[in-house]
């Protein structure tokens, strides 16, 4: 990196008000427990585990229905910990049902804002949503659906599917969210993996303006693989409506739709009591091969982790309005939902593309329903950075008392771009790493720290985490570049993988078995003044000649051309350097794809990065393979350059674009 470009990543450019710091929930917490500072903290939370989380439950007023006997059981070792056994609770419960009692001074609160594309916004109280989680509850129930059975949510982004989830919950059944973009075969694995019976889906939803439908796709993934027996249909485009042009496939004695299956049924059902270790959520993660991984999360764990979060470290409090842009289908979604609505919250939910009609879709949003998190993929920041500064100007921001961020690396000039022009410069930027199998963050900045561009601040509470090289020895204090382990379990840790525990084993224990740690798969590095970063995924190293950097860097450094909106860095084998980096590039509307900006862009890049990394190759492309978070499946496009297996593509929302990478300028 040239050393502007360094000085701007090392430097402190957030201070937190001191007001601010004072009033933080995380504030509070360290006052109960006598802890000083950001260090202590971490020390005391993540080096005694057991203190911390027997605590937690007590502190943030989450209800057992029965105590648990102790904290953790780890007879059989951290890959298989026990947490709260003996303890029953029910994350619907804490979610739904105290704050929507008829006796709750919450219960006309608002659990959910919701916007749809076309404008529409609607509002569901802790009242509402009781009555109508308890109704799909009653529903599931009718059709045989008990403790530990498969439930299938392929649904549009509507209100109804925090019904469906909490309902399941109630009734004790596995939710399986699935991504509404995803395409037949996709979901006919997620279907097929799972075994569900019951399938709750939609005509469609709308996006740029148009009509998508979704229950053709899920007829064909039903008639793929079987299994289900019950297929529930919410009318979002009016199908179910006399006189339509509309026609969606129909199976009368499998179909129901939403208004006859759900609406019809008793708002009167009492929430099941489960074990700690009963699975509530299965949740799929793409692999690089075989299918994908379907991960197991227990009432325990997902109740506890995202309340643990969204509570510290997104500073919830109860006028807030929290909005993270995600998908039910993806992790983001359950956790924003159960994270919000354990303390009362509301949730905000969008449909449709972040950029429609006009590329404010966002700031109007947030300045509309007065936002007070939010949450978005470094790569959905950089595309709509480069709109222009103009979009955002004249939306009252002023509501926004916190950003998040996760996915992926950030470049310092887009993340600095979202803290001045969206936070103002004072909005700090919650910067979160984790994932799918912890349901939750390993890395997590508290809203009270300084920050340094791209930062991730430090470990999230109680989590007890290092950086290691080859060999599983601690390098982190020597401020080198390694792998991100786990040291120890939490309760978030996925109980195991729904396909069994030797695949479980193998993908996140087998790489340090003495003493066995969770890789976790990505390269990280903490610098000396103790801010952690993230590089990309280990996987996704450029190793040039021994020296590795993280794509990130790479296509940050390409993207500083005026020329250039998006980048995309792989590498690909070479005979003289083991690896060569190829660079994909998606120009700015109205550049020209001229061999001189492919030699500007190579000579930007060796300057800032050193020559090893000029790429190889500049490619241009019109379109990224892309996950419906923003986040571009940069295995993808390597393997389509070197005609290896392109392995799991399911998490892709436009395989479209693997065309535009086989047939790049």
């Amino acid at each position: 990196m040239t050393e502007d470009i360094e000085a701007l990543r090392d430097e402190i450019v957030h201070e937190p008000d001191q007001s601010f710091v004072e009033s933080a929930n995380i504030t509070a917490f360290m006052d109960e427990y006598d802890i000083d500072d950001y260090d202590e903290l971490i020390e005391r939370t993540t080096g005694d585990i057991e203190w911390f989380w027997d605590e937690l439950p007590e502190y943030l007023g989450i209800e057992f229905y029965e105590e648990y006997d102790t904290v953790r059981d780890d007879t059989d070792g951290p890959q298989f910990s026990e947490w709260y056994p003996g303890g029953e609770l029910n994350v619907a419960h804490n979610t739904v049902d105290r704050h929507g009692a008829i006796d709750s001074e919450t219960r006309n609160k608002l659990a959910c804002i919701w916007e749809g594309e076309d404008g529409e916004v609607r509002e569901l109280t802790y009242h509402e949503l009781r009555r109508q989680s308890n109704q799909v509850a009653n529903y599931l129930e009718s059709v045989g659906i008990g403790t530990g059975d498969t439930v299938g949510l392929y649904m549009p982004m509507v209100p109804e599917v925090i019904s469906i989830l909490y309902g399941c919950f109630k009734a004790g059944a596995i939710a399986v969210p699935i991504f509404s973009g995803f395409g037949v075969d996709a979901t006919a694995t997620r279907i097929d993996d799972s075994a569900c019976s019951v399938l709750f889906t939609g005509d469609g939803f709308y996006r740029r303006g148009s009509e998508v439908t979704l229950k053709d796709a899920a007829d064909e993934a039903i008639a793929e693989v079987g299994h289900v027996e019950h297929t529930v249909v919410y009318d979002r485009l009016g199908a179910s409506e006399d006189g339509t042009e509309l026609q969606v496939p129909w199976n009368d004695g499998r179909d129901e739709w939403w208004s006859d299956a759900v609406e019809s049924r008793s708002d009167e059902y009492e929430t099941k009591s489960l074990s700690t270790d009963q699975e509530c959520m299965l949740l799929y993660s793409s692999g690089t091969t075989g299918k994908p991984k379907g991960i197991v999360h227990t009432h325990a764990g997902a109740q506890i982790q995202p309340a643990k979060e969204v509570y510290f470290g997104f500073d919830l409090k109860p006028a807030d309005r929290f909005f993270w842009v995600s998908d039910i289908g993806w992790m983001m979604g359950p956790w924003s939902l159960i994270g919000t609505h354990t303390f009362g919250g509301t949730a905000v939910m969008y449909e449709g593309a972040p950029d429609y009609p006009e590329p404010d879709r966002f700031w109007k949003l947030i300045d509309r329903h007065g936002v007070t998190q939010f949450g978005i993929s470094p790569t959905a920041i950089r595309a709509l950075r480069k709109q222009g500064d103009e979009w955002v100007e004249g939306h009252d921001l002023s509501s926004l008392r916190l950003l998040g961020s996760t996915g992926e690396p950030w470049d310092p000039e887009s993340w600095l771009w979202f803290y001045e022009h969206v936070g103002g410069g004072e909005t700090p930027i919650i910067n979160i790493s984790g994932g799918t199998e912890i349901v939750g963050c390993f890395l997590m900045p508290m809203p009270t720290q300084p920050l340094k561009p791209c930062t991730l601040g430090g470990p999230g509470l109680g989590m007890n985490i290092d950086i290691v090289d080859e060999t599983g020895e601690s390098i982190k204090e020597d401020n080198e570049r390694g792998y991100l382990v786990a040291r120890d379990s939490n309760p978030a840790m996925t109980k195991s993988l729904w396909g069994g525990d030797e695949r479980y084993l193998h993908e996140y224990w087998s790489t340090f078995e003495d003493p066995p740690m969770w890789n976790h798969g990505d390269w990280a590095q903490k610098d000396a003044e103790g801010f952690w970063f993230l590089h990309g995924r280990a996987d996704d190293a450029l190793n040039v000649a021994g020296r590795k950097v993280g794509p990130a860097e790479v296509e940050g450094a390409a993207m500083e051309h005026d020329d250039v909106n998006q980048a995309a860095a792989v590498g690909v084998p070479d005979e003289t350097t083991g690896t060569a980096v190829v660079l994909y590039v998606i120009v700015e509307e109205g550049a020209e794809e001229t061999e001189a900006l492919r030699e500007a862009i190579r000579e930007l890049i060796g300057e800032e990065q050193g020559k090893p990394f000029r790429p190889r190759e500049v490619l241009f492309v019109d379109e990224f393979p892309k996950t419906q978070s923003g986040k571009i499946i940069r295995r993808a496009v390597e393997a389509t350059y070197t005609g290896e297996d392109l392995g799991d593509l399911s998490s892709i929302e436009n395989p479209g674009a693997l065309e535009e990478i086989e047939k790049a300028r």
